[in-house]
């Protein structure tokens, strides 16, 4: 006789942590409690057919809240990552006021308290991002934040790179690095190379990002920091990390879904969709990503979702700002654009992420007495990606009108279905 209050997810495939193979998934008191064949509960989700992993990590969301509301809330952002199969996401700290201090820490874990997935927040690593003073990264630590970086803009002092890694190591959080010199790519707009050239756009060079690449596993080797590197999308970069996580260095680094889709051909039509920072890149930096995804150079997959409101992203492309959507894409397109196991494919999208963020306490796992932050995908659907249906404010998906295959259709937060059938719950 089932519990009351129980919560059966029946009929799926079930990627556990301790193997993949069909069973149902039984939930009770916002926790894992059964997971065996032929089980019973109070309420049923049809997984007929689905994929139930543990629910997805983002390490790299812009939520835009405080300060740019009209792009994207809380609220609206949360909804999107739950559509997209998110459990928890951490928010980049490059609003206005930046998230540099304790007071802004507390207003956006405020703000995320009641959203369908649990919102984490990053903290600044500089004063106002500004690079020239370090934030008080340890009041910040007190309330709970375990990645600190300054995204949209790479540290570029080496000085103070050094005193913030030897401040995180006593602390024990992890710094993320926006890795870009900007005396290299100062002024451009895309990737330097050949297209660049035919449109006459001004272009940031791969090695922008690969000298800070380089210069931050030195450091990381000089102070026994732990460090991340954010959306890595340069062949000899990986390699970097690669040669780095061999040595035993306390290295990880993410890729984008668009950093492994796109490349910078796509902004042949001027189309500032296609505008992100670092810039797509060439067809040769596109597989080594995959590779890195694949052999597990490259720890994680993020979104980095950057909304932006029409008007803005309309702008000649030289003065548009940077990012696109990505939430409710991300887990469709690695089924569908990497050939990957399954199991790797969620350790990339949770498991790894949500180790890295410090949330792997509550997310990332899925085992019997674990807390229940799941989601079930049908990985064979097909769907066309419209960006005025996304949940977001802001409609810039770089895969407008593309054929994805898998969905997800159900997701559960702390026991609680928040998304059925492709529909928000709350």
């Amino acid at each position: 006789m089932a519990e009351a209050g129980t919560l059966v997810i029946k009929g799926g495939t079930v990627v556990a942590a301790d193997g993949t193979r069909p069973a149902d998934v039984v939930v009770a008191d916002g926790r894992i409690a059964a997971i065996g064949t032929d089980l019973d509960a109070d309420r049923t989700l049809d997984a007929t057919g689905c994929l139930v992993g543990p629910g997805l990590v983002d390490l790299h969301s812009h939520l835009r809240q405080p300060g740019n509301e009209e792009a994207e809330t809380i609220e609206t952002g949360a909804r999107g990552a739950a559509l997209g199969g998110y459990t928890a996401i951490v928010a980049m700290p490059n609003t206005i006021p930046a998230i540099d201090c304790a007071a802004v820490v507390r207003e956006v874990l405020d703000l995320g308290r009641d959203a369908p997935c649990d919102v984490a927040t990053s903290g600044a690593i500089t004063v106002g991002r500004r690079g020239e003073q370090l934030a008080p990264m340890a009041e910040m630590a007190d309330l709970g934040v375990r990645i600190f970086t300054d995204d949209g803009a790479g540290v570029q002092d080496n000085g103070l790179m050094r005193r913030a890694m030897e401040y995180a190591a006593g602390l024990g959080v992890v710094l993320a690095q926006h890795c870009e010199d900007d005396a290299l790519c100062g002024g451009g707009h895309m990737h330097e190379g050949e297209w660049s050239a035919r449109l006459g756009i001004a272009g940031q060079p791969a090695e922008a990002e690969e000298l800070m690449v380089l210069r931050d596993i030195a450091l990381a080797r000089l102070t026994g920091a732990t460090i991340h590197f954010q959306h890595l999308s340069t062949a000899r970069s990986i390699a970097m990390v690669r040669d780095a996580v061999a040595a035993g260095l306390a290295v990880t680094a993410e890729a984008t879904t668009h950093h492994f889709t796109l490349t910078h051909a796509e902004c042949r039509g001027y189309d500032p969709v296609f505008k992100v920072n670092p810039p797509l890149r060439t067809g040769a930096d596109v597989a080594a990503v995959r590779a890195g995804l694949a052999d597990g150079s490259i720890a994680a997959i993020a979104t980095d979702h950057a909304p932006h409101t029409p008007e803005t992203k309309e702008r000649p492309f030289d003065e548009a700002p940077p990012g696109m959507l990505g939430l409710e894409t991300a887990l469709a397109l690695a089924l569908t654009e990497l050939d990957l196991p399954i199991e790797r494919t969620f350790d990339l999208l949770s498991t790894a992420p949500a180790r890295i963020a410090g949330l792997d306490g509550a997310h990332g796992t899925l085992a019997e007495g674990r807390p229940a932050n799941l989601c079930v995908v049908d990985p064979e659907v097909t769907w066309t990606v419209d960006g005025a249906a996304m949940a977001s404010r802001s409609r810039n998906t770089p895969y407008q009108g593309r054929e994805l295959r898998g969905r997800v259709r159900h997701t559960v937060l702390h026991g609680e279905a928040v998304v059925v059938d492709a529909t928000p719950q709350r």
